[in-house]
């Protein structure tokens, strides 16, 4: 009797560079909807439907992400490719994740810079929307039967959704928080193993630390101060950027509206809204500030340096902190309590996306919001009468598509596109 073939193993026999150009060019592409949506997609393409990464593994891997500056979404996608082809692989996922959505939103911030709104443009992006709150609703309920298996954890997914949505505590507060519970309640300490053989730290720092150096050097000793503020204020934001986008939103919009004067209020929040709905990282709406304080400095060529130098600042520090710390993920996993933290930290992540996923569906159903202050507790309410029928209609479409019909999700996502643009002409 004949045996099927054993599946393949990806530790000894990792995909070539063609396969992972083919898988990680596709999440890129279809990487809408903020990090919920995207670690779903990745789940999918690099979990679910081929061996390139277990279960343990991807959730060790995305809590290790989430302990780190900058997108944890792209971070994730760098660490997968690391994983399988070392750093080229991981170069590989990183830029994958970050370029197609780069592109659009560079060509959408030409075109606002030329022309303002786009209508068609805005009415395509209102169908996405819609569909990206099923999926983001989607990646939070696969993410739960697998992150929340026991009672504590259901209890730490709570209060770090309380913590963030009504306190406002600061993301690396609540999971510094939930990292300690899980440290301190793991038992069976280890002694520690030796530092893993791939580690070179100081090299890694040496040459990922000159990269990220290398063009505010430039633009330092040519003397162009205008871009080289632009540098410098993104470098600093890819120190502190825990949490992603949303996390240092106030502090952006502080400094580059209030302080430096580079974009409006209003120039900032459609910047967020192009990147909310174009493929990639939330945290490329900085392309679209960098782009904006170019092109009000000295028009179109320095717009495009302004962009690319953003770029660069924003996404060279996220390759340095995974290199960095790659090595050391799956030792972490091996230690009982670094597990328990690592474990506990998965859990508070489900509260964290549950507080960005009724966010963004609050943002996309209603047209108004109003906040309300009670003592230290924060509440947010829609304004009922601003709810628009429309996107609920076209949301209940999507979910028939995406939950129901199991419609591929290229092709959701170009359907939703179009029901978008014609929703808008009735």
């Amino acid at each position: 009797m004949m045996t099927a073939p054993a599946p393949p193993n990806f530790e000894t026999d990792p995909p070539t560079f063609g396969e992972m150009l083919r898988v990680f060019g596709r999440i890129g592409i279809l990487s809408f909807g903020g990090p919920a949506a995207q670690i779903a997609l990745m789940h999918r393409e690099l979990v679910e439907e081929r061996p390139w990464m277990s279960e343990a593994q991807f959730l060790n891997a995305l809590s290790f992400c989430m302990l780190l500056p900058g997108p944890e979404a792209m971070q994730l996608a760098t660490y997968s490719g690391w994983r399988m082809r070392g750093v080229a692989g991981g170069i590989l996922a990183g830029l994958l994740f970050v370029l197609p959505g780069a592109a659009i939103v560079l060509a959408l911030s030409a075109l606002y810079a030329a022309y303002g709104r786009v209508p068609h443009f805005e009415a395509m992006f209102t169908g996405i929307k819609a569909a990206v709150v099923i999926i983001v609703i989607d990646a939070l309920v696969r993410l739960s039967r697998k992150a929340l298996g026991t009672p504590d954890r259901w209890v730490l997914a709570g209060l770090s959704f309380f913590a963030i949505f009504f306190l406002q505590l600061p993301f690396p507060a609540i999971i510094l928080a939930a990292a300690s519970y899980g440290f301190l309640t793991s038992r069976d300490p280890r002694p520690a193993a030796p530092a893993p053989a791939r580690a070179r730290p100081l090299r890694t720092i040496a040459i990922w630390g000159a990269l990220w150096a290398a063009p505010l050097v430039a633009l330092w000793a040519t003397a162009q101060t205008q871009l080289l503020e632009i540098g410098l204020f993104f470098s600093r934001l890819a120190v502190v950027t825990f949490g992603g986008a949303y996390a240092v939103l106030a502090y952006m919009v502080q400094e580059v509206v209030t302080d430096q004067g580079w974009i409006t209020t209003a120039q900032m929040m459609d910047g967020l809204g192009l990147a909310e709905t174009t493929p990639g990282p939330l945290i490329l709406v900085t392309q679209f500030v960098g782009f904006l304080a170019g092109y009000g400095a000295g028009g179109a060529g320095m717009a495009l340096a302004g962009a690319a130098l953003t770029l660069w600042v924003t996404f060279v520090p996220c390759f340095l902190w995974i290199f960095l710390g790659a090595p050391y993920v799956e030792w972490i996993a091996t230690r009982p309590r670094l597990r328990g933290a690592l474990s506990a930290i998965t859990a508070a992540v489900v509260g964290v996306i549950l507080n960005l996923s009724l966010w963004f569906a609050l943002n996309v159903y209603f047209k108004s919001l109003h906040t309300t202050e009670l003592g230290v507790f924060r509440f947010l309410f829609p304004d009922l009468a601003s709810l628009d029928a429309k996107v609920v209609a076209l949301s209940i479409l999507a979910a028939a598509m995406i939950l129901y019909r199991r419609w591929p999700l290229p092709l959701s996502l170009l359907a939703m596109a179009l029901l978008g643009l014609a929703a808008a002409t009735i």
